[in-house]
């Protein structure tokens, strides 16, 4: 493994609010682009491209991805991004619209350069402080806790709402929703070698973006989505899908010695199981990962972790470990990791 390099692994926040029923009008998107470029250049990041549709708006980041939806808002960044930072000026800007935060869950793997890691960043246990000193004392019931594996990857979870809240009573649209999160390592050579740019290509990251898009199959693991993407300069690509409201996103970090890419998108409980399945055999097929890990959450009483592993065995992948929980706000998240049959 390398040294030193550039931090693959993204943190993940996601934030909840309510209001004068934000759903039914534009709620947080009326936060002005300036605003928003505010807060994201105070944790060291930036805009690269953008789309939106009726539901949301989705932002393609220097290092990751933004969606803002009428009541909720998703941060996910790469690098050395502070991005707990971003919650007081988020809060503070919903409050401005007569919205008050209700739930926030913040989601990691393990990171390949912990050490690279700034403020308050260095260690899971320094993230989980800065949070419980952030959050308004409304966010009253919470929990952290790190979901281990048989390798040295964790997954590092954290949520919060109010006393009594469910995922439903947070966001009245969330309770038959899911969210899939998967993280992959050691790439294959030659999948990996599609994510870098030729050398004065001519193209600039958008264009170069869709050649990569189409070239590696992006394109085809929902082929309903619109699909924002961009390529990095000389090597590296981020990709945000829209299909009605629901979000996709793919980052990937090719380089040898610590490639990595992940995916997540959102989905519905009641969709056919098979479909699921479909988009994360097609996910491990573009890659072609030696490991990786799929952290799957939903309101409780629902498996959608189910027929993962059964989906990717034929595809040279084996399950290594599972570990569930449940948490307010995010429901019930299992954690299930994967390994080559060489490894």
């Amino acid at each position: 493994m390398a040294v030193s390099g550039f931090e693959g692994f993204e943190k993940r926040l996601e934030l909840r609010f309510s209001g004068d029923d934000p759903a039914a009008g534009k709620g947080l998107r009326r936060l002005d682009f300036t605003s928003l470029e505010k807060v994201l250049h105070a944790v060291q990041c930036t805009v690269v491209s953008a789309v939106g549709n009726e539901h949301f708006d989705s932002y393609v980041l220097s290092e990751s991805s933004l969606f803002v939806y009428p009541a909720k808002i998703i941060i996910k960044t790469c690098g050395t991004i502070q991005l707990l930072k971003s919650i007081l000026p988020l809060v503070d800007h919903a409050a401005t619209m007569g919205l008050t935060l209700r739930g926030c869950r913040y989601t990691r793997g393990s990171y390949i350069f912990p050490a690279a890691q700034p403020h308050p960043h260095t260690s899971f246990e320094e993230e989980v402080v800065y949070l419980e000193e952030t959050l308004p004392e409304n966010l009253a019931c919470r929990k952290a806790s790190v979901m281990h594996s048989k390798s040295h990857h964790k997954w590092h979870v954290f949520a919060a709402c109010e006393v009594g809240c469910t995922v439903d009573t947070v966001d009245v649209h969330a309770d038959d929703l899911y969210t899939v999160e998967i993280c992959m390592t050691e790439l294959d050579r030659v999948s990996a070698g599609k994510f870098f740019r030729r050398f004065d290509d001519g193209k600039n990251g958008d264009s170069a973006g869709k050649e990569m898009t189409e070239a590696t199959g992006i394109g085809g693991i929902n082929v309903n989505a619109l699909v924002c993407d961009y390529a990095f300069d000389p090597c590296g690509y981020s990709m945000n899908g829209v299909d009605e409201s629901r979000y996709s996103t793919i980052h990937v970090t090719p380089e040898e010695g610590f490639s990595y890419a992940s995916f997540e998108c959102v989905g519905s409980v009641y969709d056919e199981r098979e479909e699921f399945l479909e988009v994360v055999r097609r996910v491990v097929r573009i890659f072609r990962p030696a490991a990786m890990s799929v952290s799957t959450s939903c309101s409780t009483g629902h498996e959608v972790w189910r027929g993962v592993a059964k989906a990717v065995e034929p595809l040279g992948m084996r399950l290594r470990s599972r570990a569930a929980d449940d948490f307010p706000m995010a429901g019930n998240v299992v954690f299930q990791t994967f390994a080559t049959r060489r490894n």
